[in-house]
């Protein structure tokens, strides 16, 4: 049977999704940029990515200080969710 949690570890279990999200948007849009798909000198996808930037570059870049540099792969932001996973969970387990 499911037991509810208390709302301190709703909240926290909801921004964590929410940043999951954040962290997904802001590859796709990396991608799209690379590929030259998505042209980064519009001013929206400027506005765009530099706000996704600026919500996911204080957890993805001491990721990027400790992990080995792979050449053009970056597996930061893989590392990011599955901390975000495993926090998820914990909280859970522990609430």
């Amino acid at each position: 049977m499911f037991t509810p949690l208390n709302p301190i570890a709703e909240l926290l279990i909801t921004i964590i999704d929410l940043y999951n999200y954040v962290l997904i948007v802001w590859v796709v849009l990396s991608l799209l940029i690379s590929f030259g798909i998505v042209n980064r000198h519009q001013p929206v996808v400027q506005r765009i990515n530099f706000a996704l930037f600026r919500l996911t570059d204080p957890v993805i870049r001491p990721i990027r200080k400790r992990v080995p540099d792979l050449g053009s792969i970056d597996i930061s932001p893989i590392i990011a969710l599955l901390a975000l996973r495993f926090l998820r969970s914990l909280i859970i387990y522990y609430s």
